[in-house]
């Protein structure tokens, strides 16, 4: 190994064990199948419909919390209806992202695209059932849990099918900006989509979600028709060969994606609630005055990853620790509260952190893994987006109803806490962000098989 490899080798725990650091598997064959300017619009294609998968995400947080308590549902309820979505996300996404490796990407992400659509306009439909008095609340709320967890059943196959066909066509020093950039895309729309339903809500309540649906399906299309996929699948790996939660190069990297969505997920779940209670709003106006907020903290967003990212070829270093520095900062001010502006800029400051945090962890688990481990690893950190979602229902709506300010000082402290595990961990705190072009043609190679 050449004094200048940058490649992660610290040692774990205790024991001392070291970490072996990625074999030298060539993605020449995977890259050869497409010229650059398939290469460069596939990449395109699919940045957009993760963005579509992201918005649909998160429009809900902004529209359902005032509507649902129109409806009669508890803010308990409300978070019922994505616990389940998320937790069958947590279990799915790793098998997706695996089979992926058998399947192909390309077949994965219809899949995906295909559930988060007919759930996106499922959901709007019975909530417009409910509204006109068509079904009661006793069976409203569950064909709400049932339609929400086809999403979460499905959808969560888009995201590391994705990452991984970006990882199969990216040499080690374009791994960590095209997996960040791809990463990235699903962020920027958790944070658009609820700015998205700001726009749309004058032609209706429940606009946003048939127009991001419908967008969903036309993603879909675009993916069959336009995405070059020409190498054929891996075969199927046994069980003992398998990338495992437990490896030592990838429950750091859980670690870190856990509690990132633990603090995310209080802003997209508690926020609308927040806003309207602190400010004291009607539904109409905690709806649009919330969506507002969130297109501020899209555009934070937008900034931390097309321009701080991008332009100034941040660090994976970077992205983690600032991220985590400024995500304490937003939570403060959350928790000062007080008038719109104070939360706004909360928000944003959130926008912003969020923005480095997650390409950040992606692009640094990539980076820690084998080439062929690419739809393994994006299937694990794509699982932890959901895990808030699962958890805060029982943990940060409950700490609401006795204090509103309570989910944000949880989320304040669990941040203290990734940063000092981002900054001691002997793996986490040494990655990089990237190989030398010269990796790829050492005689130091391992083919495939």
């Amino acid at each position: 190994m050449s004094p200048d490899d940058d490649r992660p080798t610290g040692q774990l725990g205790p024991s001392l064990t070291p970490v072996p650091p990625p074999r030298k598997v060539r993605n020449d064959a995977a890259i050869a199948q497409t010229t650059p300017e398939e290469r460069k619009r596939a990449f395109g294609i699919l940045f957009f419909c993760l963005l579509c998968l992201g918005m649909g995400q998160s429009l809900f947080f902004a529209v359902l919390p005032p509507v649902a308590r129109d409806l009669g549902l508890t803010e308990v309820q409300v978070g019922a209806i994505f616990s389940l979505s998320a937790l069958l996300w947590v279990v799915t996404s790793p098998f997706w992202g695996r089979t992926s490796d058998v399947w192909g990407r390309k077949s994965i992400m219809l899949i995906g695209l295909c559930g988060f659509g007919t759930s996106t306009i499922g959901f709007a439909v019975f909530i417009w059932m409910g509204m006109e008095g068509m079904i009661g609340l006793s069976l409203l709320f569950p064909l709400l849990v049932g339609v929400r967890a086809i999403f979460g059943a499905f959808g969560s196959g888009t995201m590391p099918a994705s990452q991984a066909y970006v990882a199969d066509r990216t040499t080690r020093a374009e791994r960590a900006s095209g997996v960040a950039t791809i990463g990235a895309a699903f962020g920027m729309g958790t944070v658009i989509g609820p700015g998205v339903a700001a726009a749309l809500i004058v032609f209706g309540l429940l606009a946003p979600f048939f127009v991001v649906g419908t967008l969903a399906f036309l993603s879909a299309l675009a993916i069959w028709i336009l995405l070059p996929e020409r190498t054929r699948p891996r075969e199927r790996q046994d069980k003992k060969h398998r990338l495992k939660m437990l490896d030592k190069r990838v429950w750091p990297f859980l670690t870190v994606g856990v509690l990132m969505a633990m603090g995310q997920s209080i802003v997209v779940q508690v926020s609308a609630f927040y806003f309207q209670d602190t400010l004291k709003l009607s539904v109409a106006d905690a709806a649009q005055l919330v969506g507002i907020g969130m297109m501020a903290m899209a555009m934070s967003t937008l900034f931390a990853q097309l321009v701080l990212i991008q332009r100034m070829n941040l660090s994976v270093q970077t992205m983690l620790r600032g991220g985590t520095v400024i995500m304490i900062i937003a939570f403060g001010l959350m928790i000062a509260g007080g008038n719109y502006a104070t939360l706004v800029m909360a928000l944003v400051a959130s926008g912003l952190g969020f923005g480095l945090l997650r390409p950040g962890l992606s692009a640094a688990a990539s980076l820690t893994v084998e080439p062929d481990e690419q739809g393994s690893i994006a299937g694990f950190i794509g699982s932890t987006a959901a895990i808030g979602h699962v958890l805060n229902p029982f943990i940060a709506l409950p700490l609401y109803q006795i204090m509103p300010q309570a989910p944000f000082i949880l989320a304040a402290c669990l941040m203290v806490v990734m940063g000092i595990f981002i900054m001691l961990h002997p793996l986490v705190s040494t990655v990089k962000a990237g190989y030398e072009d010269e990796d790829d043609h050492d005689g130091d190679i391992v083919p495939k098989g």
